[in-house]
């Protein structure tokens, strides 16, 4: 099979790097991919991956590569091209291809949409309100005593969540989003939710418009700094499993939530066939949902697929063609972490361009990937091209035994101003 991958960061790496096990897989393309995707061979034959100069949301250039080169199936790894309609593009055209449509990515595209459907089909989350008037967003900020969640509506490179603890903070919040428009046209409106306290968990499933099929749990790092302080990232690195849920007590959250939610779309007429992957904060109350998301997680991505037995191409096409009911999920019981390696000042502004060094010798250590996310190749030098750069992942056969491997890989690596975090997994330990 010919395959085309949408994207060019961690995520991306991770798709190509376990698509490329595949013994179906005969040609794969990456648009516009990075320079660790580029050194991806495949396992039947070993042709390299080709990176190919098409940007993820250059939808008409992305439809006609996938004509020339007779396409099996194309999987779009971003946000962005599912908002804007790819599938729902590729699909007119009678090509294959793996994501949610435009009308599913509205769960993740618009935060105000996802919330009134979860208040309509009985999915627990936060007390919440959505609005587009600065005076009543800032009125009900006050109602919750400024303790609260203040996000903007649409796409935001995962950033547009502003974490309030008064109501000064809440105030400068719907400031920033609304009158100063920090994150765009993203911010027209608003949703703010009441502030959750428990244990935040990443949950992922694969569905196929009838069933989803939940993964095991992981657990994203949002913020830039250790202990959980600084400003909120795409995400500074994550483990998995955690020992936050049971087996059981992540049945009955699947219950809860996939349930009413695939049952939803029904209802809706939403066909949703592709990735959901609701953020869940673990209170006192029980498992609440604080958002949906309509695509893998970046860097859950990478501990996900480095623990996944499954031929992931089979997956995605069970996904696409209905037929994920008769296939069973098969994981590693080894622990995966991913530490993101970022460029100096990641998330405000950074500079690009830096050669890195220590790269091979950190990817030959055994049971570690190193995952481009940021990177580019200038005069046959692997350089930063991006805010976060790296995601050193490692396998061990407990989560401390990971940790280590992960951060020994690290250690390996340099580049001018290079920032991580050194408490990846610590809450699990």
């Amino acid at each position: 099979m010919k395959i085309l991958v949408i994207g060019s960061g961690g995520r991306e790496h991770a798709l190509v790097w376990k698509l490329a096990q595949s013994p179906h897989v005969t040609q794969m393309w990456c648009a516009p991919g990075n320079a660790g995707i580029a050194q991806e061979r495949l396992a039947k034959n070993t042709p390299p991956v080709e990176c190919v100069a098409i940007g993820a949301e250059d939808l008409p250039k992305l439809l006609a590569f996938a004509q020339d080169k007779k396409i099996d199936l194309t999987v779009v790894g971003p946000d962005n091209p599912l908002a804007l309609g790819i599938v729902d593009l590729f699909q007119a055209h009678g090509l294959r291809i793996w994501g949610v449509n435009k009308k599913a990515a509205q769960f993740e595209s618009s935060k105000v949409f996802s919330q009134k459907f979860m208040e309509k089909y009985g999915i627990p989350t936060a007390a919440a309100g959505t609005f587009s008037d600065v005076v009543a967003a800032k009125k009900f900020t006050a109602t919750l005593g400024g303790k609260c969640v203040v996000k903007a509506d649409g796409l935001a490179l995962g950033k547009g969540v502003l974490i309030c603890t008064n109501q000064t903070e809440a105030e400068k919040a719907v400031d920033e989003i609304m009158v100063s428009k920090a994150f765009g046209a993203a911010g027209a409106s608003v949703v703010i939710q009441e502030f959750l306290e428990g244990t935040e968990v990443s949950l992922h499933a694969l569905c196929d418009g009838k069933v989803a099929k939940i993964f095991p749990t992981s657990q994203d790092h949002k913020r830039a700094l250790d202990g959980d302080l600084g400003l909120n990232t795409g995400g500074m690195g994550t483990y998995s499993p955690t020992p936050f849920l049971t087996d059981a007590q992540l049945a009955d959250v699947a219950n809860k939530v996939l349930e009413p939610f695939m049952r939803g779309c029904v209802a809706e007429g939403i066909d949703y066939r592709g990735l959901l992957y609701p953020g869940v904060m673990l209170t006192k109350h029980g498992p609440k949902i604080l958002e949906f998301n309509a695509r893998f997680g970046d860097p859950e991505t990478q501990v996900y697929l480095t623990r996944l037995e499954n031929d992931l191409l089979e997956l995605l096409a069970a996904s696409v063609c209905g037929s994920l009911g008769s296939l069973e999920l098969k994981w590693s019981p080894r622990a995966s972490v991913c530490v993101v390696l970022a460029s100096g000042g990641y998330p405000g502004n950074y500079a690009k361009g830096k050669p890195m060094l220590g790269l091979a010798e950190a990817d030959a250590l055994p049971s570690t990937k190193v995952f481009h996310a940021g990177t580019a190749l200038k005069d046959g030098q692997v350089v930063t091209n991006g805010g976060r750069v790296l995601g050193v992942t490692a396998l061990g056969k407990d989560l401390r035994a990971a940790q280590a491997a992960a951060y020994a890989a690290v250690d390996k690596i340099c580049f001018e101003g290079m920032q991580f975090r050194r408490d990846i997994a610590a809450k699990a330990l």
